[in-house]
């Protein structure tokens, strides 16, 4: 049987479990992998490359960094390879439509949500952050909209009650490389139909942004922490405090049902502190208990050294 000829495009750590898998492969073969520039990362600015590029470079595959997918030399070598199909898993780039003909089976996206569900850059980071317990991947046609092309398998996955946007993607990258095999198994063999996507039912999950991250003292406790988790390792979640900004975690109080203990009562941002302990009054009567604080340009320290160090009073107030 011929292998399937296929591009891999992909960028970083969460496309290189499929990558990896379909190398293990016979079955598929990979003749060119697309990746984005290196580029300095750090406080060194040292140049770094891609975890894609180290996979590829460590498989002796061939690799291809162009600045922009949409110059003309990238189309006359897509079209001089004749893949099969081009896999694309976080690739970083917007193809142009007139590359989307070249593989006769398409371009085979995995996407980290349960399509038309967090359309856009930061799924697995909004599906957290919007309270979900359930997400998953989808394979799909790419087209020349924004995650709206025809999609081909789903996979749920349940999302864990303390879990965070690293730990979710970890997990859906493992779970996404016998998804895309399968996918392209059922392509070649004329097994696999694509269906549209429910466009009236899209959400949309776009790229993070610094201020994405402040806290709103005036959402409920578990609102603030599924923010929290959702927004790990960035933006976090951050507050003003003292004139300084200050990054925090925590959890709710209680499960964050409604506090009626003496002294909870007050205005969202209101900090509580007792015996070494220190929570924040938030929306709806809900409580948020501080475990780690961090001064921005500074060390992490555990709520208990906050207090000791900075001499926090009750009834102080964090946000502007």
């Amino acid at each position: 049987m011929n292998r399937m000829r296929i591009v891999f495009c992909g960028t970083p750590q969460f496309a290189v479990p499929s990558l990896k898998s379909l190398l293990a492969q016979n079955e598929f073969e990979i003749a060119s992998v697309y990746t984005q520039p290196d580029r300095p990362r750090g406080r060194g600015q040292e140049i770094s490359f891609s975890p894609v590029k180290e996979m590829a470079g460590a498989a002796g595959l061939e690799v291809q960094q162009p600045a922009k997918v949409r110059a003309p030399e990238v189309e006359e070598h897509l079209r001089k390879l004749a893949p099969d199909a081009i896999v694309i898993i976080a690739y970083g780039q917007i193809i142009p439509a007139r590359l989307l003909p070249i593989p006769r089976l398409g371009w085979i996206n995995l996407h980290a949500s349960l399509l038309p569900k967090y359309r856009g850059a930061a799924p697995i980071q909004w599906a957290i952050a919007s309270g979900e317990t359930v997400t998953g991947n989808t394979t799909m046609r790419i087209d020349a909209g924004m995650d709206t092309g025809e999609m081909l398998l789903q996979e749920e996955l349940r999302i864990g009650t303390e879990e965070t946007a690293p730990e979710l993607a970890g997990r859906l990258a493992e779970m996404g490389a016998p998804l895309m095999a399968r996918t392209l198994r059922g392509l070649v063999r004329g097994e696999l139909a694509g269906r549209a996507q429910d466009h009236a039912g899209a959400t949309l999950a776009p790229m993070l942004k610094r201020e994405d991250g402040r806290i709103e003292w005036r959402r409920t406790a578990t609102e603030i922490f599924n923010r929290m988790r959702g927004f790990a390792p960035w933006p976090g979640a951050y507050t003003e405090f003292r004139g300084q900004t200050w990054h925090l975690r925590g959890k709710p109080s209680n499960e964050g049902k409604p506090v009626s203990n003496e002294g909870a009562a007050g205005e969202p941002g209101v900090i509580l502190v007792a015996k070494g302990t220190v929570s924040v009054v938030c929306g709806g009567g809900s409580q948020l208990d501080i475990t780690h604080v961090k001064q921005e340009g500074r060390k992490e320290i555990s709520a208990a050294e906050f207090i000791r160090g900075a001499r926090v009073v009750g009834g102080e107030k964090f946000g502007k």
